[in-house]
């Protein structure tokens, strides 16, 4: 009995480790990008409207990776796909590293997109599985890893383009390989782990026809959305909006965005037991609120309320490890099924948000003459406006999802 304690508690460990290095891993390869685009878009000779496209790009690969994993979860099971999407980013780190071209590297990121989305839906499912006691605050607890990670991914990947190798700066080509070879970690505690509920028969399973009947699961799609758009359209867009915007230096720049992501951090490590507390539909409407208020706040305010912009990340730090607690609570059998077709279609929203910041801050500073800097900074609010709806978007979904789970008497 005590040899099978101790055999289910390495198990236990090595699945914790797994995910925790997964979460960071995810972290660090989704944030480096904000100290980097400046030079890619100087490189590559991009626009804004351009530089949204190659964003929506790779939101497409993350989106085509997570249509095709689910296939891959119920054929080889969660330890071969978050291998393979380990692998993936690995590849892609040396490919980012040779690429002298534009479609090489478009190709590249690409790739890495690819790993990125196969990388989320597995450990979502893995989390949906082992997280069944406190579900709320397990969830926020192992997405924080995510926040801790995107933390120092500016400042990391700011320092590390500055190494010096045989008398070369790594510059950003270079700082995508070094850091995307940290994918080998994860991996070596993938092939060391087992992982529970590959074994569950197909038709224990609840259906996708049955789930999509369901109304608060289109809704989850919606909340989901907005809230990631929000989310990752900060770690893409920020360091670009002061930079020209307010004409801050990178290392300032990256460290407001550094900022956004601690309090990030902090705050799936110590609210996750309030969303257990207070109900998960009510909490996804409070914080996604607080994250739009802070965001609009910051744009009127102008410069001297720029800390705001990293406030907001209190508030939308609560809204992705929430409704995967809601799916899980809700589907109990039919969680990875769930999740597969809300992240999928999530992965929608991100592609077409991307696109729509680029178009919006290019559109905005169209309507102002060439080399106007108001007409610059004009759209780039825009742009950043355009972030602060869509948390808005999420709280309003929110409320209308607390309304119709009410009246039923269904509320998580």
């Amino acid at each position: 009995m005590k040899q099978r304690s101790k055999n289910f508690n390495k198990i236990y460990a090595m699945q914790l480790a797994t995910t925790f290095l997964g979460f960071i891993i995810f972290g660090i390869s989704e944030n480096i990008k904000g100290p980097a685009i400046p030079r890619i878009q100087f490189d590559f000779n991009l626009n804004e409207e351009q530089l949204g496209s190659l964003l929506s790009l790779n939101a497409l690969g993350y989106l085509i990776a997570c249509s095709f994993t689910a296939v891959l979860v119920r054929k080889w099971g969660i330890k071969a796909a978050s291998i393979l999407s380990f692998a993936s980013m690995l590849i892609s780190g040396v490919f980012i590293f040779i690429s002298h071209t534009y479609p090489l590297f478009a190709a590249s990121y690409f790739l890495m997109y690819i790993g990125n989305g196969m990388l989320e839906i597995a450990l979502a499912i893995l989390g949906a599985r082992i997280f069944v006691k406190n579900t709320g605050t397990m969830m926020n607890l192992s997405h924080a890893f995510y926040g801790l990670s995107s933390t120092v991914a500016p400042l990391i990947a700011t320092g590390v383009m500055s190494v010096q190798v045989f008398g070369h700066a790594l510059d950003w080509r270079g700082m995508y390989l070094v850091i995307l070879s940290l994918s080998l970690l994860p991996i070596l505690t993938a092939l060391r782990s087992t992982f529970p509920g590959d074994d569950l028969p197909n038709e224990s399973r609840t259906p996708l026809k049955e789930l999509m009947r369901d109304p608060a699961l289109w809704w989850m799609v919606l909340i989901l959305s907005f809230g990631v758009v929000s989310e990752l359209a900060v770690g893409g867009w920020l360091v670009n909006f002061l930079e020209k915007a307010y004409y801050w230096d990178t290392v300032k720049a990256s460290g407001l965005l550094s900022s956004f992501f601690l309090l990030f951090a902090l705050a799936r490590l110590f609210l996750g037991p309030v969303t257990d507390r207070i109900g998960f539909t009510f909490s996804l409407i409070i914080f996604s609120g607080l994250s739009a208020l802070c965001t609009f706040a910051a744009i009127v305010g102008g410069e001297p309320w720029s800390f705001l912009f990293a406030a907001a990340g209190i508030g939308i730090a609560m809204i992705y490890p929430t409704v995967m607690a809601f799916i899980a609570k809700r589907y109990p059998r039919g969680s990875d099924t769930a999740i597969t077709f809300t992240v999928t279609l999530m992965g929608l929203g991100s592609v077409i948000g991307n696109y729509v910041i680029g178009f919006v801050i290019e559109f905005v500073k169209k309507m102002y003459s060439d080399g106007d800097s108001i007409g610059l900074l004009r759209g780039l609010q825009a742009g950043y406006g355009f972030i602060g709806l869509c948390a808005l978007l999420c709280t309003v979904c929110g409320c209308l999802l607390y309304r119709y789970l009410k009246k039923r008497g269904e509320l998580i």
